[in-house]
């Protein structure tokens, strides 16, 4: 790389991707003005797996990775020097040679309920459909009202409202920091609180996908990170590895660091079966957390509550 480097951005190529892969390109402008230089800063659009496949579950053709997969493949070959990611899109496990080396700071993680027939989950009409391809949405919406029907609807953001615009649904579900990126804050029936819709693991935050060798890379990206959401990441995935969950088992936690004192990071988490029938909680809180390798811990010790409280067969049964 030449002391003006041209940088290639890896993403995907759906509207939201877009936007947050040219977030980081004008993060990295105003944190290296020679990167604000035209032609210095290229974003590769990147076709995955997963966008491939809109007709299907994601738990049917091979989970989330197929979100990441060939971006990953193209950081290794070396031909972009970056990927950008939704972390809830990022499996637990890396390519070898390849890492997070940047979460920028998280958006607002609670999910958007939206409707055009009601104001909120509870005021849904009975036997109503609620259009979602999240198994983790759908068990919580079936164990609060277990008389509505869930039916899978994927595709981008816009897709999605498109078709509830057409009746496919009565009512969907997004992450709320998806539409306030695009914009489309004002879509938005009603915001969950997280204790109504505990959200998906790193819901909101963005993570940013190196070489792990590529040292001009990561000095570069070293200015954009945050490490509150560095570190409140980290809980809710050690948690998720803990789990050792997949697209087939619906889980939810959110790291918060207290409003009163600052160093309190408080963890929640959520496992459940697939028909909403038992949900099991769990809530672990550290008075003074200082680092990533504490935010690990924290999750590890969560995540292993709720495996002791499911017990055997739990996350296997889906029934």
């Amino acid at each position: 790389m030449t002391s003006t480097p041209h940088l290639r951005i890896g993403t995907r190529g759906s509207p939201l991707a877009l936007a947050q892969a040219e977030m980081v390109r004008d993060r990295l402008a105003q944190a290296h003005p020679h990167l604000a230089e035209s032609g210095a800063v290229e974003i590769a659009v990147i076709k995955t797996s997963g966008d491939k496949f809109l007709d299907r579950p994601l738990a049917d053709i091979g989970g989330k990775g197929l979100f990441t997969k060939e971006i990953e493949e193209a950081l290794s070959d070396g031909h972009i020097h970056m990927a950008v990611h939704s972390m809830k899109d990022v499996p637990t496990f890396f390519p070898d040679g390849l890492a997070i080396t940047c979460i920028l700071p998280r958006e607002d993680p609670r999910d958007a309920f939206i409707s055009n027939q009601a104001d909120s989950i509870e005021d849904l009409p009975p036997g109503a459909v609620v259009g979602t391809a999240s198994l983790r949405r759908a068990a919580q919406i079936l164990h609060l009202r277990p008389d509505l029907k869930v039916e899978t609807l994927r595709g981008n953001v816009q897709t999605r409202l498109k078709k509830l615009e057409e009746g496919v649904a009565a009512a969907t579900l997004l992450a709320l920091a998806g539409l306030k990126r695009l914009g489309l804050e004002s879509c938005a029936t009603a915001v969950l609180g997280a204790d109504h819709m505990l959200p998906a693991v790193a819901q909101g935050a963005i993570g940013i996908e190196c070489r792990e060798d590529d040292t001009a890379t990561r000095d570069l990206l070293a200015p954009l990170n945050h490490s509150q959401s560095e570190i409140c990441i980290a809980a809710e995935r050690a948690l998720l590895t803990a789990l050792d969950g997949s697209c087939r088992t619906p889980i939810a936690a959110l790291a918060e660091y207290g409003d009163e004192n600052e160093n309190e990071l408080t963890l929640r988490g959520l496992v459940a079966r697939p028909d909403g029938s038992r949900l099991i909680r769990a809530e672990h809180r550290l008075s003074h957390c200082d680092g990533v390798a504490q935010a690990r811990q924290l999750g590890a010790q969560a995540g292993e509550e709720l495996l002791r409280e499911a017990g055997p067969g739990f996350l296997d049964s889906g029934s």
